[in-house]
């Protein structure tokens, strides 16, 4: 395992591939954490390739789609949702992250989740700056763990 200096051990994933679905809606935001995840993922000997969603609450309508090509060992979920004045937020937010999980169980998918729930876009940044949150790069390792894992129990790799 390699060591990222901002969050520790990196998962192993020699010839992994991983696909980075990203809602863009905040590109600002989106695009920081979509490069930390990149990075990531190289550094885990795992080649990352890149798709847009709509929004936040088709992550798991692209992911599922992807799935059914079987070409990828696992998938990071990324994007951000910023509270607004009706209950719209709640929706997409919870919609998007029980879709996630759904997925995840069900279908045995490795999942990071990178979906940045907050109050405001300063927050967002904040988040998704690597010297300070870095929950792109979280996700990215979430997702390799989980595919590691995924390898072992539901695909009997060693």
């Amino acid at each position: 395992m390699k060591t990222d200096a901002h969050r520790g051990a990196i998962p192993s994933l020699p010839g992994g591939r991983i696909l980075i679905v990203a809602a863009r809606y905040y590109p600002e935001v989106v695009d920081l954490m979509t490069g930390r995840a990149l990075d990531v993922v190289a550094q885990a000997g795992a080649t990352g390739a890149f798709v847009e969603a709509p929004g936040a609450f088709e992550l798991p309508g692209v992911i599922a789609m992807a799935a059914s090509l079987g070409e990828h060992d696992g998938f990071i979920a990324l994007g951000c949702v910023v509270r607004g004045e009706t209950s719209h937020y709640d929706y997409v937010c919870g919609e998007s992250a029980r879709g996630l999980m759904e997925l995840s169980i069900k279908d045995k998918l490795a999942i990071g989740y990178g979906v940045l729930t907050v109050e405001n876009l300063a927050q967002a940044k904040a988040r998704a700056d690597a010297s300070q949150g870095d929950k792109g790069g979280e996700a990215a390792r979430a997702c390799l763990a989980m595919a590691v894992l995924r390898r072992r129990y539901v695909l009997g790799m060693s």
